[in-house]
Formats: structure tokens, sequence, C-alpha cells
């Protein structure tokens, strides 16, 4: 397991901790929850090989899992083509078997996000594989990995079958974070 930590993820573990070390206000204090950051760092040189890291507290729990986003192009307003834009991006659903009609099975939800340059809605964004509903491989190519080249999609994040089922299971264990924070 990897120790890296990422700049704004440690200054929030740093927040919370202190956070949790101020003396109690009144009667009844509560201690602040351990924090989870899902990080997608976009890689400029080849956006198929970008990087999707779990943070607790700003330690990294998981090694960076390989992940793709866009077609090769990283002009974050090109929709359907350009690579997910940075930013906060609100968790909206999470779903094992997720039917929708193009994603299917394990899929994150992103809420709906405007790039930074020219306010292009980016929408209908998810962290996702390629497989059927129930997780199994399917025979057509939008529903089986079939290795690198399976990194591309038309913006959203896209991991291979066993990380995304890894991802889901430790997110399931430690706790699901609230967004993903897309660096580059």
């Amino acid at each position: 397991m990897s120790k890296r930590l990422v700049p704004g993820v440690l200054a929030a573990a740093a927040l919370t901790t202190a956070v949790v070390a101020l003396p109690p206000t009144g009667a009844t204090a509560e201690a602040v929850a351990p924090v989870t950051t899902l990080v997608f760092d976009k890689n400029p040189a080849d956006p198929t090989r970008s990087t999707l890291t779990v943070y607790k507290d700003g330690v990294a729990r998981s090694a960076p899992f390989r992940a793709g986003s866009g077609l090769g192009v990283t002009d974050e307003c090109v929709r359907n083509k350009g690579w997910i834009p940075n930013g906060n991006w609100k968790i909206k659903l999470k779903d094992k078997r997720y039917n929708g009609q193009l994603i299917k099975g394990y899929a994150i939800l992103l809420a709906n996000m405007k790039c930074a340059r020219n306010s292009t809605p980016r929408t209908e964004m998810f962290i996702h594989s390629e497989m059927n509903r129930d997780g199994s491989q399917g025979r057509t190519e939008a529903r089986r990995w079939d290795g690198a080249g399976d990194y591309k999609s038309n913006g959203c994040v896209k991991l291979s079958p066993s990380d995304i089922t890894e991802l889901f299971t430790l997110l399931n264990d430690i706790g699901w974070p609230t967004h993903l924070r897309v660096v580059s």
C-alpha cells in the first residue's frame, strides 16, 4: 500500500486532525468522522494511463488504479471525446448492477459539471468499466474488457473490471466519499 500524499488531500486531513484535536466547545462535542477521498490524477502524456487513488485521512489506502478518461483528447470542454474536467465532482449514485443504455454493472454516477474554459456542460459522467449488468464479461466489445484500448471513454473515468470491483469492495469497507476530486 502506497503512502503517497496528494496536495489538498493532505491539507484536508490536517484540517480534520486539527478540528478533532480542538477542545470541546460545549457539553456535547462531536468528533469529526475520518475523511475518505477519491482522486483521479489525469496524465497529459497519455490519458489512458491516468490513475485513481483512494485516500483515508490523507493517506493512500490503495495502490493507484490505472484509469483512463476521454478518447485521447485533453481538452475537457469537448463533449464525448475530451477527458473529465478538473474539479470536485459530487457522487450521485453508486451501483453494482447499474442498467443504463450504454453503461452496465459496477458504476458510480457523477453530478453534471461545466468545464472551466467555456462552461460546456459535461453530463452523464461515470466511473465505470466494460461488463454486463451482473458484472460478468459480455460477448460484444462494449461489454467485454479486451485490454489497454478499453481505458478510452467518452470522458468518463474508466477502470478495468477487476479494479472497479476492488474499488467498490474497499469503499464499502472504509466508507464512501461524497465527491471525486479530479486533478492534472
